[in-house]
């Protein structure tokens, strides 16, 4: 039992790209929506186009024959560790439909994760991103003293936001009444913002 402890405690703490690999090998293993339901937290949003509760979306939701397989690709992370971003390309059916994803990690009192957002579209073209990336982790010099602007919204739709404890990773998202959608990422560089992802999805089809 002590030795057990002991392991834990050297083994390195798992970080937010450690679980969205986890979360993909799961897809592959147990089935899609399973994983799905696996690593999200019990608020945690999807848009179908528009904003459901995810674990409610998704209960008792059948897995498809074969799993969307994707990998990261970008990570933005806040300087205290307790939410990160990640994103990158996917594929369906061996490369016949292609996009990306988006998903909003937040730290657990465990030390897991779970995903909080989960959203992406498709592209006519995979991105190339991906490989042995390393992420982007906010500055912790002079930490924010105030939220970021407000994402200017238009009326007939609705919106969410989150920001770190620490105040150096915010995001605010919007779903208009066509199923478009906006996600925008920020990053403290120690001075001011920077808007390192911005996620626009077209109505939908």
């Amino acid at each position: 039992m002590i030795e057990a402890l002991l392991l834990a405690a050297a083994s390195p703490a798992m970080t937010a790209l450690d679980a969205e690999r986890a979360f993909i090998a799961d897809a592959q293993k147990l089935g899609q929506w399973t994983a799905f339901r696996k690593y999200a937290a019990d608020d945690a949003v999807m848009f179908v186009p528009q904003q459901v509760n995810a674990q409610a979306f998704l209960k008792d939701r059948a897995d498809p024959p074969v799993s969307v397989y994707w990998w990261p690709g970008k990570s933005f992370v806040s300087c205290d560790g307790s939410y990160a971003v990640n994103t990158g390309p996917w594929v369906r059916q061996w490369g016949k439909a292609v996009g990306y994803f988006t998903t909003i990690w937040k730290r657990q009192a465990d030390g897991s994760w779970k995903w909080i957002y989960d959203g992406g579209d498709g592209l006519e073209t995979m991105r190339a991103e991906g490989g042995d990336i390393k992420p982007r982790v906010a500055n912790c010099a002079k930490t924010p003293q105030a939220p970021p602007p407000k994402l200017g919204l238009t009326q007939g739709g609705t919106s969410g936001s989150g920001q770190s404890a620490d105040g150096t990773l915010a995001w605010r998202w919007f779903v208009r009444a066509d199923g478009s959608r906006t996600l925008e990422v920020l990053l403290w560089n120690g001075s001011s913002w920077d808007a390192v992802l911005n996620d626009d999805v077209g109505p939908a089809q």
